[in-house]
């Protein structure tokens, strides 16, 4: 890699430069934290610092394994190992994404890839979503109605947001609901960090059908997410089939994928909306010229043009997903890039979601007209192409 002008800090033995890593987030987080959306230098610090003495590409060592940092949006979209045409997906170096979610659909590859993706889709396509609505819209209103005995108090929204989402995910998904396994979903909460003291053969609300699955009672698996799991087990075509233990770990992959990814966006979304009011004020007068006071129907959800601006811009700012990581397993090229087989590739969305150059000078702004022409536009003045690249390279 040197080479071809790729640089980066020196390697250490055996630790390589997971100390300056660790040691440079110490420092990061024992500073006092102000208003500011320029949190690349808290959150990322060593991409941060690295990217400006390096280069926007640089390598990195995570212990013995060489791991190529890249932030050039450009060569982010040639990655080949992001095309799933021949129906493989990347496979994540680290072993806490296979311990926690076991061969779910992030994790798979090949035809296991495909024929789950497949049944992902068929679960989630839009007529189906449209039909899940006044369940989501009912699980709101629970919410909505707990925070009415608490006017004039503080509300802690995080966690208001996190049992909002886990309870539309047993809806719509597995035809439960969250009182009825929330013991279960308190346990989830506690596995990221603790992973390695938990016998992760869990089951989600919703498996109690396993029973009828056994049994193959069809009709009455439902067509939510888990019922077209169970549909599958049952298959008579053995390219088609799954077993029980795929089902528990789609449904694992589903609820950590699902519910930590829109808590996060829903916290950051209402913490800039109370810190810029005018928006806050653009986004409930759109939804009253809409709908009044009236329950949004489906139909008219996309006219939502300000409230989709404020997303979009909330997903820049405050990425739920700060990078992902690749393996590569055979030599591929990006741009006049040679990548070798075992080096890894680390893409920090954060930190480009934040570069000055693609996003203007007003890049650390909360400022979601920029997205007043869709995901697809990028209004700044150095680039035209969108650099929002979770919905670029199909992450989000």
């Amino acid at each position: 890699m040197a080479s071809q002008g790729i640089k980066g800090p020196p390697y250490t033995l055996i630790h390589g430069n997971t100390k300056q890593v660790a040691n440079m987030y110490k420092e990061a987080m024992s500073k006092p934290l102000d208003l500011s959306h320029a949190i690349v230098p808290v959150v990322l610090p060593h991409v941060h610092a690295w990217s400006s003495i390096h280069g926007k590409n640089f390598l990195q060592w995570q212990g013995t394994r060489a791991q190529l940092v890249v932030t050039e949006p450009e060569l982010c979209k040639e990655l080949e190992i992001f095309n799933n045409k021949d129906g493989a997906h990347p496979k994540p170096t680290s072993l806490v994404p296979k311990i926690l979610l076991g061969n779910g659909l992030p994790l798979l590859e090949g035809e296991k890839w495909a024929k789950s993706r497949k049944l992902a889709n068929h679960a989630f396509h839009g007529e189906s979503l449209k039909s899940m609505i006044p369940q989501m819209i009912a699980s709101a209103e629970t919410m909505l109605g707990r925070w009415k005995n608490h006017v004039g108090q503080e509300i802690e929204v995080f966690q208001e947001f996190r049992l909002l989402t886990a309870e539309v995910i047993s809806r719509t998904a597995f035809g439960s609901s969250y009182l009825q396994g929330q013991h279960i979903f308190e346990m989830l909460m506690k596995l990221s960090p603790l992973l390695v003291n938990f016998d992760l053969k869990l089951k989600l609300p919703g498996i109690r059908r396993e029973e009828k699955a056994m049994s193959g009672e069809e009709e009455t698996f439902g067509s939510d997410f888990l019922g077209l799991q169970l549909k599958a087990y049952h298959d008579t075509n053995d390219n088609q089939r799954i077993s029980i233990d795929d089902i528990v770990d789609e449904c694992k992959s589903f609820y950590f994928a699902g519910q930590e990814t829109v808590n996060t966006l829903l916290s950051w979304t209402v913490f800039l909306l109370a810190l810029h009011n005018d928006w806050q004020e653009e986004a409930r007068k759109e939804v009253l010229q809409l709908f009044g006071k009236q329950t949004p129907n489906p139909n008219d959800l996309s006219k939502l043009k300000t409230m989709s601006m404020i997303i979009n811009e909330s997903l820049r700012l405050y990425s739920p997903i700060l990078y992902v990581t690749r393996s590569i397993e055979r030599t591929v090229r990006l741009g006049k890039l040679i990548v070798p087989t075992g080096v890894e590739l680390i893409i920090p969305f954060l930190a480009i979601h934040h570069d000055l150059q693609f996003w203007g000078q007003d890049a650390h702004l909360f400022k979601p007209d920029r997205f007043s022409e869709g995901v697809a536009k990028q209004l700044t003045t150095t680039r035209r192409h969108s650099y929002h690249l979770e919905w670029d390279l199909g992450i989000m």
